[in-house]
């Protein structure tokens, strides 16, 4: 079996939204997995950008959109996205009635003035 630096197939998703975002009660915009561990992080347009944190705290290079019919990934290294790759431990993405914005109930009316 060909592995790739940076991605762990066997890592199961951290939940099924931003682990930092839900634990403060925040919102995001989008979902993305770490391809390497499973974290869960909101993707860049959001308020909080928790998925590139990770990257730059853990180093882990790879992450993979965690949205529901989505499954490009992305490498922080090379600032390339690919369409393909190999498929990750399920589930593949947050659940399909979960909103993006998300998650229901703490998106505030306003939210398109806090995107980044």
């Amino acid at each position: 079996m060909t592995t790739t630096p940076g991605i762990d197939p066997s890592a199961a998703p951290s939940g099924t939204g931003c682990a930092e975002c839900d634990a403060a009660g925040g919102w995001w915009v989008h979902l993305r997995r770490c391809a390497e561990c499973g974290h869960i992080g909101c993707c860049d347009s959001s308020p909080a950008q928790h998925a590139t944190a990770h990257f730059k705290a853990t180093g882990h290079p790879v992450i993979r959109s965690f949205e529901p019919g989505e499954e490009w990934f992305w490498n922080y290294h090379t600032q390339e996205m690919t369409e393909t790759g190999p498929a990750l431990a399920p589930p593949a993405s947050h659940p399909a009635d979960q909103p993006a914005p998300g998650p229901a109930g703490r998106v505030p009316d306003d939210w398109r003035a806090h995107v980044n």
